[in-house]
């Protein structure tokens, strides 16, 4: 198995795979009702939908990357504003797999040589992820997935 194929097998597996570290994202947010998804059970904390939001919109911009965009804060924003339609929170979902989907199918028409390209032009900035390599990056997208399927975890426990 060459380093593409382990980064998209750990994207699926943290994504809705059988995930060693506990949940993946999507059986996280397994059984979450908009209210639960929009409670707020941690006064100074994100919400679960705020979260899932925050999720897709970093897939989006690593994945933009990918394609050479210039790194910068997601579109939507690093934490973009929860709708005030509990309907919403059903396509929430179906984000989250086309997000999934659309970066494992950017990863795959990586080359090798693409993996240890630098991202960014500007040096090492912590908050955008940049002065690391595309292999880099596509493993803290990961550790992202699975840092806040952990706390999607714990916030359903708490509401």
């Amino acid at each position: 198995m060459n380093e593409r194929d382990r980064i998209t097998d750990l994207l699926q597996r943290a994504h809705s795979g059988d995930a060693w570290h506990g949940p993946s994202v999507m059986a996280a947010l397994d059984g979450v009702s908009a209210a639960a998804a929009r409670a707020r059970p941690i006064p100074a904390g994100h919400t679960i939908w705020e979260t899932a939001l925050h999720i897709i919109a970093w897939r989006h911009e690593v994945e933009q990357r990918l394609d050479g965009k210039v790194p910068t804060l997601p579109e939507q924003g690093d934490w973009p504003p929860v709708p005030n339609d509990d309907a919403e929170w059903a396509r929430v979902f179906g984000h989250l797999d086309a997000s999934h989907r659309s970066l494992v199918a950017a990863v795959r028409r990586l080359t090798d040589a693409d993996l240890e390209r630098p991202v960014g032009e500007e040096g090492r900035e912590a908050g955008l992820g940049t002065g690391v390599t595309i292999a880099v990056m596509l493993h803290g997208i990961i550790a992202h997935d699975v840092y806040h399927a952990g706390q999607i975890s714990l916030l359903k426990k708490a509401g």
